[in-house]
């Protein structure tokens, strides 16, 4: 397939699993982009991984010198996409409705957080990484929320059918998925970070998708809503002890295990409509469940 097609089906496949209820007001997701290369280049071979920078473009030369290469593949941004991160953010407010809170409440939460994020990213030097693509005519690419809406997809599907009770089995039932084993043997498998095994659950608040970590101040409200326990790739410190305040039961999914799992699932429904051969690398490895 072309690189255009690439991209197409990555923005098409990431709206049907947008948790947002208005799906036709989804156009494109700013942190999603072809950083470099040439709509019309044919993509059979793809190098993917969660953080794919000078190193890993360098590697992706190497390959392709010895074996062929179309594409880099990464998932966190870089370039203009990193930029515009905190434009996808703004899905975070339909999550925080869908919980019980006010849609003005949940706006005015998320815009100081934005401004926040965008700030913070705002003197990173962002083409460092496509810079490196230019120079080495390497195709480079990254899908960021599109993955992370499945992986949000799928845990929420996961956890309403399973419908945990206590705090433990939200650990058992993620380490019943091949890629929070794989982070366990690595020592980075899901955990408990606040609460205990034997605290009952209640209402779940799942915080997999919408660009980064959302306001610090909504957890007492999530808690007024009934949410008892977050489940998160990653927190913050400030977020933590915001967390810790409102009292709520807090699981650490795992950062890079999360983002391989969204990309694993993304790349299966791509794989139905078109072939690809996948090497995984930097955190990422390819498990098929098709």
């Amino acid at each position: 397939m072309k690189l255009s097609r690439f991209y197409d089906l990555v923005i098409k496949l990431g709206a049907e699993r947008d948790p947002r209820k208005n799906k036709s007001a989804i156009k494109s997701y700013p942190d999603t982009a072809i950083l470099y290369g040439d709509l019309k280049t044919r993509v059979r071979k793809i190098l993917v991984g969660v953080d794919m920078e000078v190193g890993e473009l360098l590697l992706a030369d190497k390959i392709r010198q010895k074996s062929g290469l179309d594409l880099v593949v990464a998932h966190h941004p870089e370039g203009r996409a990193y930029a515009l991160l905190h434009e996808v953010m703004q899905l975070q407010v339909d999550l925080l409705k869908q919980a019980g809170i006010s849609g003005i409440v949940a706006q005015k939460l998320l815009e100081e957080r934005k401004n926040e994020v965008e700030r913070r990213i705002l003197p990173q030097n962002h083409n460092r990484c496509v810079d490196a693509a230019r120079i080495l005519k390497m195709p480079f690419m990254c899908m960021h929320t599109p993955a992370d809406n499945h992986v949000n997809y799928f845990l929420k599907k996961l956890l309403e059918a399973k419908k945990p009770k206590l705090v433990r089995d939200i650990i058992d039932i993620l380490l019943g998925i091949p890629e929070y084993q794989e982070a366990k043997k690595n020592m980075s498998g899901p955990r408990i970070i606040l609460g205990s095994l034997n605290k009952p659950v209640g209402k779940i608040f799942l915080e997999m998708t919408g660009g980064t970590e959302g306001s610090k101040d909504v957890f007492a409200k999530l808690y007024k809503t009934g949410v008892r326990t977050l489940i998160s790739m990653h927190l913050s410190d400030e977020h933590l002890k915001k967390v810790k305040e409102a009292n709520l039961n807090v699981v650490i999914a795992g950062h890079i295990a999360s983002d391989s799992l969204g990309l694993n699932l993304l790349l299966d429904r791509i794989e139905k409509e078109e072939k690809l051969e996948v090497t995984g690398c930097s955190g990422f490895k390819r498990i098929k469940r098709n």
